[in-house]
């Protein structure tokens, strides 16, 4: 039996099957572990749900912000943004078979000794915290009074978690630094608005994972939603920084769809990618299974 982490798709359902086919990947055998954002940008976001769905409990996957936002248009409480390519499933006459679906899938994992979730954690938060955390999010998707909560989701505040945080406010931080955390300072104040490389951190910031006394720091991570890092190493390969692995390699601009068989050894893993052929793939980015990666 294997496992492998995959990055965000995004929609490229093609992709996807070509890297189950690199892997040989077989659903009585295997498990995957999607990382979020299934959905939108790319060219066929219903088959990729279609697939993820029909693999059943062989294929595990969190939601990302593109999920949470295929949920807020679906009911109603938001319009697509430019770009968006979310038409086939908002048509489908069982759209609400497959909001369902979504709104029912985990906001983080644990799998083999590794925690996953599809952006950041806070440095305050352990992993048990993290998990805690994550639960309240998904009762909340998954209660009666769904609409309700996504109609509060979004917001840039509170900017920083606190214990105390009760109601619409406390999920909004939790929703935030799991799905869109990407910089935050020393004592975990989210910024959301730099999107660019690790390196081009804001005054007062930086990337969630160099926090000093970060309270996961003593487990590997995997986690999507930022391709600038997934693409940062010299060959553009994915590598542990500060023991976490960044897997959205940007196949949705034309880069690679990335998955990682994790080891034996703690934070052990290989590589698997494949091109997305769609557009012209940045330099450097190899497509060539078996990489193999450690912890450092």
């Amino acid at each position: 039996m294997a496992l492998y982490f995959i990055g965000d798709l995004q929609g490229c359902h093609e992709p996807l099957l070509r890297l189950l086919r690199t892997v040989d990947f077989s659903p009585s055998r295997d498990t995957l572990y999607l990382l979020g954002d299934l959905v939108n940008r790319g060219p066929d976001s219903l088959a990729v749900l279609q697939t993820l769905a029909q693999l059943g409990d062989s294929a595990q996957s969190l939601l990302g912000n593109h999920d949470l936002h295929l949920l807020v248009v679906g009911y109603g409480l938001g319009r697509q943004h430019r770009g968006d390519t979310l038409d086939a499933i908002l048509a489908e006459p069982n759209r609400a078979e497959w909001l369902d679906w979504l709104r029912h899938r985990p906001m983080a994992l644990q799998a083999q000794g590794w925690l996953l979730v599809h952006a950041g954690v806070l440095p305050q938060w352990s992993v048990a915290r993290t998990m805690e955390l994550a639960g309240e999010v998904e009762r909340a998707l998954r209660g009666p009074d769904v609409a309700g909560f996504l109609a509060q989701m979004y917001g840039n505040r509170p900017a920083r978690w606190d214990d105390s945080l009760s109601g619409h406010d406390r999920l909004r931080v939790i929703v935030n630094a799991l799905t869109r955390l990407r910089f935050c300072s020393a004592d975990g104040e989210m910024e959301f608005q730099t999107k660019g490389a690790a390196s081009k951190a804001p005054k007062g910031c930086m990337p969630w994972f160099k926090v000093p006394g970060r309270l996961t720091a003593g487990t590997p991570m995997a986690f999507g939603h930022w391709s600038t890092v997934g693409l940062d190493a010299a060959d553009s390969t994915p590598v542990m920084r500060h023991n976490t692995l960044a897997l959205d390699t940007g196949c949705v601009w034309g880069d690679c769809l990335t998955a990682a068989r994790p080891g034996t050894a703690p934070g052990a893993f290989e590589l698997f990618s494949v091109r997305c052929e769609a557009m012209q793939p940045h330099a450097g980015v190899a497509a060539a299974a078996g990489a193999l990666g450690t912890a450092s």
